[in-house]
């Protein structure tokens, strides 16, 4: 006769689940802010648009973190990997102009590892500090056999709120507009497929040891796994500063499709992006990608953001005023290139 089975040797922890609740508690109360009416615990979590707000428009956008997981789970690196998942949904809307108001997070494994989990969920916590916006729900699946021991995806979601007479839609932009750079942190969570390739091209399969010995080692005065994990950038309090103080016509989040993708989804058809390479620093980073996957140039201004997370779009007379607001408010910033009459076969977007 067989026994009775339980959840946990079907490969569910019910207990360990429950644990990990009350670990990230305390680390998602330390994100709320005013709105938040109910948040992690209920079935679902309850926000008041904060009423200063006169005809307030909803913006939403989710994202993951992509495969810069796999260099995650080879290093045994999962504190900032959270702060990736909400970098990248938070500055995609806030290039409309919106103030992220909630976070919430998917975390799915074979099988939960309670530190693993809890390490990763508190740099979604350190994200949404950083972005200003409460970390309000979310939800944990162990679900054995859909993933190998130790790994795990991540999904995050995040809502915010502009004033509809302030949303930036480009539709303003003009030839002669200025092009303003600002510095990423790396290359963020992009382009980490081609990444691998090439590290694995230089030093062999990860998983060893004389790999991770090797990404360890210096590099520019860093650890060049420190390097390569180095947490998505989020623009979101300096930029909403800015917004308050002088006119931006558009944004764009420098994310899947680099610098030549991105900033064209936010110009006007008749318009197109002259961008020019030496305005800015091309960070080590992405030189040594380059030299050592031989990548050329247009390839690497398609896949990755080469230094540049988020482009502005002003008027030539805003421009030196939007520069030294940003950088006073701890960004790093460059004139990077301007707006161009776009005739019949250019193309959109170019990095000269």
């Amino acid at each position: 006769m067989n026994s009775p089975l339980s959840y946990k040797e079907a490969g569910v922890d019910i207990d360990a689940g429950e644990e990990l609740v009350a670990r990230i508690g305390p680390l998602a109360r330390r994100t709320m802010r005013d709105g938040v009416l109910a948040g992690i615990g209920g079935f679902g979590a309850l926000f008041e648009v904060p009423r200063r707000f006169r005809e307030p428009v909803l913006v939403s956008g989710t994202d993951g973190v992509g495969t810069k997981l796999r260099l995650a789970f080879t290093l045994g690196r999962h504190d900032t990997v959270g702060i990736d998942l909400v970098g990248m949904s938070v500055n995609d809307i806030l290039v409309q102009g919106a103030e992220p108001l909630f976070f919430l997070d998917y975390f799915a494994c074979g099988r939960l590892d309670v530190d693993v989990a809890a390490a990763v969920v508190g740099g979604i916590a350190a994200g949404c500090e950083q972005a200003g916006c409460a970390l309000i729900g979310g939800e944990t699946a162990e679900m054995p056999g859909m993933y190998p021991d130790g790994e795990y995806d991540l999904a995050g979601f995040a809502v915010g709120v502009v004033e509809k007479s302030a949303i930036i839609d480009g539709s303003t932009v003009t030839p002669g507009d200025v092009l303003i750079g600002l510095a990423s942190s790396g290359a963020h969570s992009n382009g980490y497929s081609l990444i691998r390739r090439v590290l694995e091209r230089v030093h062999g399969p990860l998983d060893t040891e004389a790999a991770r010995a090797a990404l360890r080692e210096d590099f520019h005065g860093r650890p060049f796994e420190d390097v390569l994990m180095a947490p998505t950038r989020i623009y979101v309090k300096p930029l909403l500063g800015l917004l308050g103080e002088l006119p931006v016509k558009a944004m764009a989040h420098i994310t899947g499709g680099g610098l030549v993708e991105n900033v064209p989804r936010v110009l006007p058809a008749a318009c197109r992006a002259d961008m020019r390479a030496d305005a800015w620093p091309m960070p080590p980073l992405f030189d040594w990608l380059r030299h050592h996957g031989q990548i050329a140039d247009a390839e690497m201004h398609r896949v990755f953001n080469c230094g540049i997370g988020m482009v502005l779009v002003v008027a030539p007379d805003d421009a030196d005023r939007a520069i030294a607001r940003l950088e006073a408010g701890g960004e790093t910033a460059w004139r990077i290139g301007e707006v161009l009459d776009r005739q019949a076969g250019d193309a959109p977007a170019t990095v000269r």
